[in-house]
């Protein structure tokens, strides 16, 4: 790659949550093999992000790339109407068997984003073939659900980076997130917010959706399964479905292979992505009970109306199948357990550094919480000098490694977020 390359993409390429104009600095990749990235100037850094928790086997994964050399000798893609295919159908056999019994209906998508829409759009079908015109989403605060417009209408509408759309969004209904956190003391008042509001808009409230134990970008905060059991109890008693967002959490981040998990509830919808193909292509699906999925095809449209042109693309299905054969070797479980305890060891003494006010890890994620925003072109060029990439955000230092990470590779990560700690440059003033 070029230097003109590199002047073309600051100058017509718009990257993620950035700038046309004041680009930050992008690093130019050339390629990558397991835990590392080969940059243009042929240093190999640590990859801490899993690409945006995606990448959980690491890259150009032998088994992912023979399923994706095999299926693109068959057919790449065909339209999902009015045709279907083995990958997809194989796909939705795995999946059907790695979740619970009661989620057996799926709509494949290709992203999460669009999952989420289609979660959406299913609450608002099911209750109009029930003749019911509700509307209303309920979640809570600190919540994050993708860019798209109904996502942004469930994220947080006062903290997110969503704000300036808010008089365009939707108007849904926001509880008060929990602040119990995950290995903490159940606190019973943190229920009190959000049974308020479903005893006041039950009829017009027409699901739940939330980040199950893990909030993302909201703020990387993990709070008490017990939450979300009382939620579960909730939705049961107004009859109203429950939606998971296993996007970034599902294929065992957390440390169990849903996030749900560490609570024993069971969604009525569930929308996955992410890791699905193990970091290859998108793809993103959204399940359901049998129970709302023929509820909207009784109604009088009788079909849902969806219908993304790359739903269902055999490339992205054979892949995700690949990635479901690895994960069912349950080598994930050992990989992550060591991933939290070397994240134990190693990052959760920075709590004592005078920058920080909260270090947490869950699983194979560990965030540093820090008093001060960071500033991220200064933090990401130390990073990259260092030998690692971790995408901050905010105040927020995480990292989401993949799971075939060594323990020698997960201390450099961790060293390295000591060390930047101490640069003050690399933070914004109070």
């Amino acid at each position: 790659m070029s230097q003109s390359d590199i002047l073309f993409d600051n100058k017509h390429i718009w990257h993620p949550y950035s700038s046309i104009l004041k680009p930050l600095p992008c690093y130019s990749v050339i390629s990558a093999k397991g835990v590392y990235l080969k940059l243009k100037n042929g240093k190999n850094i640590i990859d801490g992000m899993s690409s945006w928790w995606s990448t959980i086997h690491g890259y150009n994964h032998p088994i992912l790339n023979k399923s994706l050399k095999k299926q693109i000798k068959k057919i790449s893609h065909v339209m999902f109407g009015g045709i279907t295919h083995p990958a997809a159908i194989s796909l939705c056999r795995n999946l059907i068997k790695l979740t619970p019994e009661k989620l057996d209906c799926i709509f494949l998508s290709d992203s999460g984003s669009i999952a989420i829409e289609v979660a959406i759009k299913m609450l608002i079908q099911y209750w109009e073939s029930l003749g019911q015109n509700r509307t209303k989403i309920l979640t809570i605060r600190n919540s994050y659900h993708g860019d798209t417009f109904g996502a942004m209408s469930i994220s947080d509408p006062d903290n997110s980076i969503h704000k300036i759309y808010n008089q365009f969004l939707p108007k849904n209904l926001f509880a008060n997130s929990p602040n119990s956190k995950f290995n903490e003391e159940w606190n019973s008042n943190d229920i009190t917010s959000f049974h308020k509001i479903i005893e006041k808009n039950t009829l017009n409230i027409a699901g739940v959706i939330l980040e199950p134990i893990v909030q993302g970008v909201g703020g990387m905060k993990f709070y008490h399964p017990m939450f979300l059991k009382k939620v579960e109890e909730l939705c049961k008693n107004y009859s109203i479905p429950l939606v998971f967002d296993e996007i970034a959490t599902g294929f065992g981040r957390t440390g169990k292979f849903f996030a749900f998990q560490h609570a024993n509830v069971i969604p009525d919808i569930l929308c996955l992505g992410k890791a699905m193909t193990g970091g290859t292509i998108t793809l993103a699906a959204t399940l359901t009970s049998r129970n709302i999925a023929n509820t909207i095809s009784k109604s009088n449209i009788r079909c849902f109306m969806h219908g993304p042109t790359y739903m269902g693309n055999p490339l992205a299905c054979s892949v995700a199948n690949a990635n479901i054969k690895i994960l069912k070797k349950n080598e994930w479980k050992k990989q992550v357990i060591n991933i939290e305890k070397e994240l134990d060891k190693n990052l959760l003494p920075l709590v004592d550094h005078s920058r920080v006010i909260d270090v947490r890890v869950l699983g194979a994620i560990g965030v540093v919480e820090c008093k001060q925003q960071v500033n991220l072109e200064l933090i990401q060029k130390f990073f990259v000098k260092n030998g690692v990439w971790i995408r901050p955000f905010k105040n927020l230092i995480y990292i989401v490694p993949p799971y075939i990470i060594s323990t020698k590779n997960l201390k450099k990560l961790t060293d390295v977020i000591k060390k930047s700690l101490d640069e003050n440059t690399l933070f914004k003033s109070f």
